[in-house]
């Protein structure tokens, strides 16, 4: 279509400029209007479904489509801002063109010519008339010889014309019959014109004229004297000058036509610039189209394929057609840049793989070993930390990663600082109080050197609070069981010693009586006490194994609050214990001692305050489930407990009472750790007292407990 569009321009333009054989007439011009019309609505369509295809691309985000439409957009400035100012351009020539052609100069100009002309004809038409006047006044004198001798009047006559140059000289009647005739022999006949009305001549006014399509002119007078009889004279004139006026003419009333069609005309050249512009720009327009699709075609594919390998797909290939030259050359770098890419992520994913398997396994490794795992990078800062560290610290491993280590474990700051130092092992003990309790940890940092300038570090956090205090238990129970052995020896001896004393010489002494009775009730005394300390110190160097057995431990509970209640009644008691049976596996006799040892210390502690606030005293036992746990706490709301060296409580014979030996959190702890459980020392929620905690495994299980039919085997063994 383009192409018969241009061929269509082409040959309305030839056309127009007269150079076909085709002349540009009225239909000729109206039929090529219609005819480029057509094709410009064909283009104009052509051309919007294209700029439509590109505007759809667009809205759809289509790879490369505002390049595309850029594209579009600079080569249709290119293709109509020339044409606008070519058809300005034009139109102002043209207008000044024909301002040109129709301006009063070239009006006086050809009207000029025509007077020239008719001037020329005129002062033949004078001196024809002179001649008519002078030869009609001769013959008006020879109106005798006219009528006597005719042969004579035409010689006269013939004289007459030679001498004037006249070729022709008739005389006529008014009907325009010949009535005597100049013998003159000239080659020609100048014909008189029926259309003269030959009458209208006079004396004064004879007739001149030129015939319309004659190269002569003519004269016609009355001859004075004569009846009915007229001279006629004819002379030719010069066959150029009558053309050259005929052309005049004939090129005035052309003139004067275009002049009044001007209007018509410049809308006629208007619209056939206008239509062969149109076809001229469309087809520049679809021309920049075509190419602006095959520019940018290349291009649309490589955008395409680098969002494709942007989305992780590194196997696509973009076409090369070698016709797109440079473009093509692009492609072909393009398939081997994500062909190196394709094997280099290859490698890189296999790689990964490997280090996602040593991650695995060092995840899997880490999270397996029983002690806390931190990784520090060489900043000091913490990268990883294993959920037994998680569990150890009582913290996230969210919140901990970034952080410092020495702001986030300030307990371990000194050894974190020896090994950045030394850039060695670091070994040491450390306490950490976490979720209110206090543990040891055995602390081991060690570098890991990754290249020439940079070390990571790893801290080892081993949680030994069980083995230290097994390990504290253990030599108390032997310090225990040596002493009770030391003591016990001689205790009898000096207790019936002083009694036999007594008996034998109470009675019998006369002088200083009471200070002897005195002196052997104190010694018997002190060695009942410390026969009952030594009896402690037995109980707790052998602690004995528990007998579990499925009992109800709520009745355990009120049982030992009942026996508390009775001995301290100006303490109140409160219980908080499920209505129904709370079936667990325990020892009654151990548990019951435990239970008695905590509310015994309660009370005690209760009753070392002040006479007004120990009126208020209240004491709180109540049990819940954790699991497969079963806790009771018990909270008072005495002085509570130290805040320093709290769990060093547990521990035998330390305490806090001036009376007291030590030893009943330690045994109450052993009891607790023999069901599978723990005792805890916390603050009353209230802010004010103590809240011992106290949990065993509902089921019993313990790799220190022995069932009944153990020991049933035990006794019978």
């Amino acid at each position: 279509m383009v192409v018969l569009a241009l061929v269509s321009a082409l040959v309305t333009f030839l056309i127009l400029t007269g150079l076909t054989p085709i002349l540009p007439t009225h239909n000729v011009v109206v039929t090529v209007l219609l005819a480029n019309a057509g094709m410009v609505l064909v283009l104009l369509a052509v051309v919007g479904w294209e700029v439509f295809n590109v505007m759809r691309a667009q809205r759809r985000g289509r790879a490369g489509a505002r390049l595309h439409g850029r594209i579009v957009l600079l080569f249709g400035i290119v293709a109509i801002v020339p044409a606008i100012l070519v058809a300005i351009i034009a139109s102002i020539t043209l207008d000044r063109g024909l301002d040109r052609w129709f301006s009063q100069r070239t009006r006086a100009i050809i009207g000029n010519a025509i007077t020239v002309a008719e001037t020329y004809v005129r002062e033949h038409g004078l001196n024809i008339r002179q001649d008519l006047v002078a030869m009609a006044t001769d013959l008006s004198r020879m109106k005798e010889i006219y009528d006597g001798d005719r042969t004579r009047f035409r010689q006269i006559l013939t004289t007459q014309a030679q001498l004037r140059g006249v070729p022709s000289a008739v005389l006529i009647r008014a009907d325009l019959t010949v009535v005597e005739r100049a013998e003159i022999n000239v080659g020609r006949e100048f014909l008189i014109p029926q259309n003269i009305i030959v009458k209208e001549a006079t004396a004064q006014q004879p007739i001149v004229y030129v015939p319309p399509s004659s190269d002569y002119v003519a004269a016609i007078i009355p001859l004075i004297g004569y009846e009915d009889t007229y001279l006629f004279i004819a002379r030719p004139i010069d066959p150029k000058v009558i053309q050259y006026l005929r052309q005049t003419e004939a090129n005035l009333l052309e003139y004067r036509g275009l002049e009044q069609r001007r209007f018509g005309v410049q809308i006629a050249f208007a619209l056939m610039y206008a239509v062969i512009a149109l076809i001229l720009l469309l087809s520049a327009v679809w021309i920049g189209l075509a190419f602006a699709n095959r520019l940018v075609a290349p291009i649309r594919r490589l955008i395409t394929a680098a969002d494709l390998v942007a989305s992780g797909n590194l196997y696509v290939q973009v076409p090369v057609r070698q016709s797109e030259g440079d473009l093509a050359n692009l492609g072909d770098s393009f398939n081997k840049m994500t062909t190196e890419l394709r094997t280099q992520n290859t490698d890189l994913v296999r790689a990964r793989d490997q280090i996602d398997e040593r991650r695995r396994f060092g995840e899997a490794v880490l999270a397996g070993v029983g002690a806390g795992v931190i990784g520090l990078d060489a900043a000091g800062k913490i990268t990883i930390l294993n959920r037994s560290a998680e569990r150890l610290l009582g913290v996230t491993e969210g919140a901990m990663i970034g952080r410092e280590a020495v702001e986030a474990i300030p307990e371990i700051n000194t050894l974190i600082r020896e090994a950045f130092a030394d850039n060695y092992r670091v070994n040491g003990t450390v306490t950490m109080s976490r979720g209110g309790r206090e543990r040891t940890f055995n602390v081991r940092v060690t570098t890991e050197q990754a290249d020439e300038t940079e070390h990571g570090y790893v801290i080892t956090l081993d949680d030994i609070t069980e083995l230290v205090t097994a390990q504290r238990s253990s030599a108390w129970a032997d310090i225990a069981r040596r002493i009770a052995h030391e003591i016990k020896n001689p205790l009898t001896p000096i207790q019936l010693s002083a009694e036999r004393l007594k008996r034998k010489y109470g009675k019998t002494l006369l002088q200083d009586r009471e200070i002897f009775e005195q002196c052997t009730e104190t010694i018997i005394r002190q060695v009942g006490d410390i026969g009952r300390m030594v009896d402690e110190f037995s109980s707790f160097a052998r602690m004995p194994k528990p007998v579990v057995e499925s009992q109800d431990l709520a009745e355990t509970i009120r049982q030992a609050v009942f026996l508390q209640r009775v001995g301290h009644q100006n303490i109140k008691f409160d219980t908080e214990l499920p209505h129904g049976v709370m079936t667990a596996r325990f020892d009654r006799r151990l548990i019951s001692q435990a239970l008695t040892n905590i509310l015994k210390n309660a009370a005690e502690a209760i009753e070392a305050l002040p006479q007004e606030e120990r009126d208020n005293g209240r004491i709180l036992v109540r049990t819940s489930h954790e699991d497969e746990m079963i806790a009771i706490d018990v909270i008072d709301n005495g002085p509570g407990l130290p805040k320093e060296n709290r769990e060093r409580l547990l521990e035998p014979y330390v305490t806090t009472r001036e009376k007291g030996t030590g030893l009943g959190l330690a045994i109450v702890g052993k009891i607790f750790e023999e069901h599978g459980g723990r005792i805890e020392l916390n603050d009353a929620p209230d802010g004010r007292g103590a809240w011992i905690r106290l949990t065993l495994a509902s089921n019993g299980t313990s790799a220190a407990i022995s069932t009944v039919e153990d020991n049933k085997q035990d006794a019978v063994s």
